[in-house]
């Protein structure tokens, strides 16, 4: 496929009629953006284009010469039924038409119907196929659990599981021209997926990030659409919006959440349609670029609650990933560790130093509200003042400190009403609770002391004398 064209797969056009060829072409290039169109005015050609190029979709004539649309209708239906079907004919015979569904057609339309109507037959069924490919894609790279392009993310350090499936995911949907919603906390690499899916879309088109929260109504049109010379008091001279310079790119737009309810109204039109208006101007243009957004807030909440759209929603999250916190990636402590220690000691030009073996263990107690961002600021203070061979602790201990944030894995519920014992059925004695938790924070800091010290609120020589009387006692 030649790069930039829409769809990925070609779009056949089947008439014996040259000039009504030229006309559905316009139609789907113009308004509809749909510019892999392989037209053909000679029925008998039809199966032979199926079995040498990656047809995806036909629009087909009933009335022809040599070979009928019906007929070539079964035959595809029953030698290429991975390919959709839509019926362009001359005829409004509601027979027919029942008769060409029931063969396996997926719409029928009238030559005479409005344009409108039939391009959004059109890119119906171009979403449908869409996603039948991808998900075929999808279940393929998890069947054989692997990566095509590992370098794509690069950038993004981990040896999690769950963050593998989801690099997996991201690979399936990346060429797609659907949207994409990243979700997850603030500091998780929101961004850091958004640019993969774009280097893994190989669209020519450039990647244009707009961060919408705090935008008015009308500085997210302009912002997006740009404007005119003379749209509005100050516009000396016509500016193209954001859309305009991502061309066949893609569009990031982050913090879609905090959109105000009128922004959203026209950034769902943009997505029906595919076209926009400069303020201004009165002639639309078409927006060739891959819409991808991303939030750090519950959007599903949000619409719930009448503060986002449901329809824009639902239109949003056609492509979904959530990309867990980092206290659900323990796992990955070490490994981000060692990487900001580089590249901190690069940067600074200081030679890397030794990690302390407990502050791995250390940084596994703690919740990280700002994730990865906040490691990365920990490691990189750390090494603005750090000068012996090893590496200190105490900034990592005084950025915990200031935050002053559970450790993780404590209950959510339990904090909130600050009572650990409220669900249970009876109540264990103080020796019990003392024991029990003391265990708790010696397993939680791997057997270091004075983490588990410093877990309890306590000082180091205060829990030895402790365990030490649980060992006298046992």
């Amino acid at each position: 496929m030649t790069q930039g064209l829409y769809p990925t797969f070609r779009v056949l056009l089947v008439d014996d009629e040259p000039a009504w060829l030229r006309s559905l072409s316009m139609t789907l290039e113009g308004p509809g953006a749909i510019t892999n169109l392989l037209p053909c005015s000679d029925s008998r050609e039809v199966m032979g284009i199926l079995a040498r190029e990656e047809v995806g979709l036909v629009l087909l004539d009933l009335t022809m010469p040599h070979l009928s649309g019906e007929e070539l209708l079964g035959r595809i239906v029953e030698e290429h039924p991975e390919v959709a079907v839509i019926i362009v004919s001359g005829l409004n015979q509601i027979e027919t038409a029942v008769r060409c569904m029931r063969a396996g057609a997926f719409d029928y339309f009238v030559k005479t119907v409005e344009e409108d109507r039939l391009l959004d037959g059109v890119r119906r069924a171009i979403r449908m196929l869409e996603l039948q490919r991808e998900n075929r894609e999808m279940r393929r790279r998890f069947l054989y659990d692997r990566l095509e392009h590992p370098e794509a993310f690069a950038g993004i350090v981990t040896h999690n599981k769950a963050m593998r499936t989801i690099f997996q995911y991201v690979e399936s949907v990346a060429r797609s021209s659907q949207p994409l919603l990243i979700t997850g906390e603030s500091g998780v690499g929101k961004e850091l997926v958004a640019r993969a899916v774009h280097a893994l879309s190989r669209r020519r088109g450039a990647m244009v990030s707009v961060n919408v929260a705090g935008l008015d109504d009308s500085v997210f049109a302009d912002t997006l659409f740009g404007h005119t010379r003379g749209a509005f008091t100050g516009a000396d001279t016509a500016r193209g919006g954001m859309i305009e310079q991502a061309g066949e790119g893609t569009l990031f737009l982050d913090e879609i959440g905090d959109l105000s309810l009128s922004s959203q109204v026209k950034l769902l039109r943009l997505l029906q349609e595919g076209e926009y208006f400069p303020l201004g101007s009165d002639k639309p243009k078409q927006m060739r670029a891959r819409v991808v957004v991303a939030t750090h807030q519950d959007l599903a909440a949000k619409q719930a609650g009448r503060q986002f759209r449901k329809d824009l929603y639902y239109r949003l999250r056609t492509h979904h990933v959530h990309l867990p916190p980092l206290r659900e990636r323990k796992d990955d402590l070490a490994l981000l560790l060692e990487h900001f220690l580089q590249e901190a000691a690069d940067e600074l030009d200081k030679k890397k130093p030794t990690i302390p073996k407990e502050l791995p263990v250390l940084l596994a107690t703690y919740h990280f509200p700002g994730n990865v961002r906040e490691l990365k600021a920990m490691v990189y203070d750390a090494m603005s003042v750090h000068t012996s061979k090893i590496l200190s602790m105490q900034p990592f201990l005084s950025a915990m400190e200031r935050h002053g944030e559970l450790p993780s894995g404590a209950s959510s519920a339990a904090a909130a009403q600050g009572n650990v014992f409220a669900e249970a059925e009876q109540l264990p004695t103080l020796a019990e609770a003392n024991e029990q938790l003391v265990a708790e924070a010696m397993e939680r800091a791997a057997g270091n002391q004075t983490i588990a010290a410093r877990l309890l609120g306590i000082s180091q020589p205060a829990l030895s004398k402790r365990l030490k009387h649980a060992r006298n006692s046992e």
